[in-house]
Protein backbone atom coordinates (compact mmCIF):
# COMPACT_ATOMS: atom_id res chain seq x y z
CA UNK A 1 0.00 0.00 0.00
CA UNK A 2 0.78 3.48 -0.72
CA UNK A 3 1.63 5.95 2.07
CA UNK A 4 -1.26 7.89 0.96
CA UNK A 5 -3.66 4.94 1.46
CA UNK A 6 -2.36 4.19 4.91
CA UNK A 7 -4.16 6.05 7.14
CA UNK A 8 -1.59 8.40 9.37
CA UNK A 9 -1.99 7.44 13.66
CA UNK A 10 -2.95 10.53 14.22
CA UNK A 11 -6.11 9.68 11.91
CA UNK A 12 -6.45 6.31 13.64
CA UNK A 13 -5.89 7.98 17.05
CA UNK A 14 -8.42 10.76 16.53
CA UNK A 15 -10.82 8.17 14.61
CA UNK A 16 -10.54 5.72 18.04
CA UNK A 17 -11.14 8.86 19.92
CA UNK A 18 -14.32 9.71 17.99
CA UNK A 19 -15.54 6.12 18.34
CA UNK A 20 -14.91 5.84 22.09
CA UNK A 21 -16.56 9.63 22.46
CA UNK A 22 -19.74 8.72 20.44
CA UNK A 23 -19.38 5.55 22.79
CA UNK A 24 -19.36 6.82 25.74
CA UNK A 25 -22.02 9.80 24.90
CA UNK A 26 -24.43 6.57 23.78
CA UNK A 27 -23.84 5.11 27.30
CA UNK A 28 -24.51 8.16 28.89
CA UNK A 29 -27.86 8.55 26.73
CA UNK A 30 -28.60 5.08 27.20
CA UNK A 31 -27.67 5.59 31.50
CA UNK A 32 -30.21 9.11 31.28
CA UNK A 33 -32.83 7.52 29.51
CA UNK A 34 -32.78 4.48 32.24
CA UNK A 35 -32.31 7.18 34.95
CA UNK A 36 -34.98 9.70 33.34
CA UNK A 37 -37.66 6.31 33.06
CA UNK A 38 -36.58 5.47 36.83
CA UNK A 39 -37.70 8.90 37.84
CA UNK A 40 -41.06 8.74 35.81
CA UNK A 41 -42.12 5.72 37.57
CA UNK A 42 -41.27 7.11 41.33
CA UNK A 43 -43.11 10.15 39.99
CA UNK A 44 -46.03 8.13 38.94
CA UNK A 45 -45.47 5.85 41.91
CA UNK A 46 -45.60 9.27 44.23
CA UNK A 47 -48.80 10.86 42.24
CA UNK A 48 -50.54 7.49 43.33
CA UNK A 49 -49.72 7.42 46.51
CA UNK A 50 -50.66 11.49 46.68
CA UNK A 51 -54.31 10.30 45.27
CA UNK A 52 -54.80 7.54 47.53
CA UNK A 53 -53.53 10.04 50.58
CA UNK A 54 -55.89 12.77 49.48
CA UNK A 55 -58.79 9.77 49.32
CA UNK A 56 -58.00 8.69 52.83
CA UNK A 57 -57.70 12.07 54.12
CA UNK A 58 -61.17 12.90 52.45
CA UNK A 59 -63.07 9.73 53.77
CA UNK A 60 -61.19 10.58 57.05
CA UNK A 61 -62.93 14.06 57.50
CA UNK A 62 -66.45 12.71 56.51
CA UNK A 63 -66.27 9.75 58.89
CA UNK A 64 -65.38 12.02 61.42
CA UNK A 65 -68.25 14.38 60.70
CA UNK A 66 -70.91 11.71 60.33
CA UNK A 67 -69.72 10.68 63.66
CA UNK A 68 -69.81 14.17 64.90
CA UNK A 69 -73.41 14.56 63.33
CA UNK A 70 -74.72 10.81 65.00
CA UNK A 71 -73.38 12.21 68.01
CA UNK A 72 -75.28 15.33 67.91
CA UNK A 73 -78.73 13.42 66.99
CA UNK A 74 -77.99 11.09 70.04
CA UNK A 75 -77.79 13.85 72.40
CA UNK A 76 -80.95 15.32 70.91
CA UNK A 77 -82.51 12.15 71.27
CA UNK A 78 -81.87 12.11 74.96
CA UNK A 79 -83.42 15.01 75.43
CA UNK A 80 -86.14 14.64 73.82
CA UNK A 81 -86.73 11.01 74.62
CA UNK A 82 -84.65 10.73 78.03
CA UNK A 83 -88.28 11.74 80.17
CA UNK A 84 -90.47 8.78 77.81
CA UNK A 85 -89.90 6.10 81.19
CA UNK A 86 -91.01 9.23 83.61
CA UNK A 87 -93.92 9.94 81.74
CA UNK A 88 -94.95 6.46 81.39
CA UNK A 89 -94.61 5.79 85.09
CA UNK A 90 -96.69 8.99 85.05
CA UNK A 91 -99.91 8.54 83.43
CA UNK A 92 -101.74 5.80 85.63
CA UNK A 93 -102.10 8.60 87.74
CA UNK A 94 -103.36 10.90 85.08
CA UNK A 95 -105.54 8.29 84.46
CA UNK A 96 -106.68 7.83 88.44
CA UNK A 97 -107.57 11.13 88.22
CA UNK A 98 -109.86 10.78 85.43
CA UNK A 99 -111.70 7.80 86.89
CA UNK A 100 -111.67 9.44 90.36
CA UNK A 101 -113.69 12.28 88.81
CA UNK A 102 -116.06 9.86 86.45
CA UNK A 103 -116.80 8.08 89.81
CA UNK A 104 -117.76 10.82 92.21
CA UNK A 105 -121.22 12.28 92.37
CA UNK A 106 -120.96 15.35 91.12
CA UNK A 107 -124.50 16.82 92.10
CA UNK A 108 -122.95 16.16 96.21
CA UNK A 109 -122.49 19.17 97.75
CA UNK A 110 -120.70 18.02 100.39
CA UNK A 111 -118.08 16.87 97.74
CA UNK A 112 -118.10 19.88 95.49
CA UNK A 113 -113.90 21.43 97.21
CA UNK A 114 -112.61 17.28 96.74
CA UNK A 115 -114.08 17.58 93.21
CA UNK A 116 -112.81 21.08 92.51
CA UNK A 117 -109.51 20.18 94.17
CA UNK A 118 -109.67 16.75 92.16
CA UNK A 119 -110.11 18.87 88.60
CA UNK A 120 -107.75 21.62 89.20
CA UNK A 121 -104.94 18.19 90.14
CA UNK A 122 -105.92 16.84 87.01
CA UNK A 123 -105.66 20.33 84.78
CA UNK A 124 -102.22 20.87 86.19
CA UNK A 125 -100.88 17.54 85.21
CA UNK A 126 -102.49 17.87 81.96
CA UNK A 127 -101.20 21.31 81.31
CA UNK A 128 -97.12 20.23 82.74
CA UNK A 129 -97.76 16.89 79.65
CA UNK A 130 -98.72 19.37 77.57
CA UNK A 131 -95.44 21.61 78.01
CA UNK A 132 -93.08 18.89 78.10
CA UNK A 133 -94.70 17.56 74.70
CA UNK A 134 -96.69 14.81 75.30
CA UNK A 135 -99.75 15.07 73.35
CA UNK A 136 -102.80 12.77 74.16
CA UNK A 137 -104.72 10.14 71.86
CA UNK A 138 -108.37 10.11 72.10
CA UNK A 139 -109.51 9.20 68.69
CA UNK A 140 -113.43 8.62 69.25
CA UNK A 141 -114.86 8.84 65.68
CA UNK A 142 -111.32 8.82 64.00
CA UNK A 143 -110.58 5.75 61.83
CA UNK A 144 -108.59 3.11 63.40
CA UNK A 145 -105.11 3.31 63.43
CA UNK A 146 -102.89 0.75 64.57
CA UNK A 147 -99.77 2.33 65.07
CA UNK A 148 -101.09 4.45 67.89
CA UNK A 149 -104.44 2.44 68.83
CA UNK A 150 -104.88 -1.22 70.66
CA UNK A 151 -108.14 -2.73 69.37
CA UNK A 152 -109.86 -4.77 72.94
CA UNK A 153 -112.34 -5.58 70.68
CA UNK A 154 -114.83 -5.07 67.70
CA UNK A 155 -118.78 -4.46 68.26
CA UNK A 156 -120.83 -4.54 65.02
CA UNK A 157 -122.29 -0.65 64.69
CA UNK A 158 -124.96 0.56 62.45
CA UNK A 159 -124.38 4.19 63.40
CA UNK A 160 -120.48 4.23 62.86
CA UNK A 161 -118.34 3.58 59.72
CA UNK A 162 -116.61 0.23 59.62
CA UNK A 163 -113.13 0.39 61.40
CA UNK A 164 -113.34 3.54 63.26
CA UNK A 165 -113.11 4.07 66.89
CA UNK A 166 -116.47 4.08 68.89
CA UNK A 167 -115.06 4.08 72.31
CA UNK A 168 -111.44 4.76 73.98
CA UNK A 169 -111.09 2.38 77.60
CA UNK A 170 -107.89 4.42 78.13
CA UNK A 171 -106.39 7.41 76.79
CA UNK A 172 -103.01 7.06 75.02
CA UNK A 173 -100.08 9.19 74.84
CA UNK A 174 -97.44 10.64 72.31
CA UNK A 175 -94.02 12.22 73.24
CA UNK A 176 -93.03 14.49 70.95
CA UNK A 177 -94.59 12.37 68.44
CA UNK A 178 -93.04 9.23 69.51
CA UNK A 179 -95.82 6.83 71.12
CA UNK A 180 -95.66 6.23 74.77
CA UNK A 181 -99.01 4.30 75.36
CA UNK A 182 -101.50 3.33 72.84
CA UNK A 183 -104.83 4.16 73.24
CA UNK A 184 -106.68 1.22 74.15
CA UNK A 185 -110.13 1.32 71.93
CA UNK A 186 -113.73 -0.75 70.71
CA UNK A 187 -113.45 -0.76 67.17
CA UNK A 188 -116.70 -0.48 64.87
CA UNK A 189 -117.12 -3.37 62.36
CA UNK A 190 -119.92 -3.80 59.58
CA UNK A 191 -123.58 -5.34 61.10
Amino acid sequence: MSDEQQPKPEDVVEEQKTSAGEQQEHEVEVELAESVDEAQSKIDSLSEQLVEAKDHVLRSHAEAQNARRRADQDVEKAHKFGQEKLVADLLPVVDNLERALASIDQENETLKSIIEGIELTLKSFSDTLVKHKVEVIDPVGEPFDPQFHQAMTMIPSPDAEPNSVIEVFQKGYTLHGRLVRPAMVVVSKAP
